[in-house]
């Protein structure tokens, strides 16, 4: 089962966005977490909030009946896509202007599980009767 999570107008380039996001995809949630949480750049703080809402997506899906750690959440898909510009002018020699863009982006997420919902549901259930 898959989860979603955007974040819109970042006030961040894609570029430089994209140097963090492309070190934790595909890895497990646990482990994207602490690349994030003890990166230098400011875009891990974005993609780190990404992730915690990803991750709670995941869960409010299922009701809140199953943690996200039993289930080996990883990090399926992350991109960052270029949003608007804000275009603004500083004063150059001879009476000029030059412009400068103050580049923004979207984030995507997508966490998913890798242990089947359904088989550990059928496990827990056969093994209840088992026991009674």
């Amino acid at each position: 089962m898959d989860a979603i999570a955007k974040m819109k107008n970042i006030p961040l380039s894609a570029r430089k966005m994209r140097f963090v996001i492309d070190s934790i995809r595909g890895k497990s949630v646990n482990e994207a977490l602490g690349i994030l949480k003890f990166s230098k750049r400011e875009a891990s703080e974005f993609a780190e909030k990404l992730l915690l809402s990803a991750v709670s997506n995941w869960e409010n899906k299922l009701d809140m009946v199953y943690s996200a750690d039993d289930f080996g959440l990883y990090v399926k898909e992350v991109f960052s896509d270029e949003a608007g510009h804000l275009k603004r002018f500083r004063p150059a020699p001879h009476g000029k202007a030059l412009r400068i863009r103050k580049r923004s982006n979207h984030l995507t997420l997508v966490v998913s599980n890798k242990v089947e919902i359904e088989a550990e549901v059928g496990d827990l259930i056969d093994n209840e009767n088992i026991e009674d």
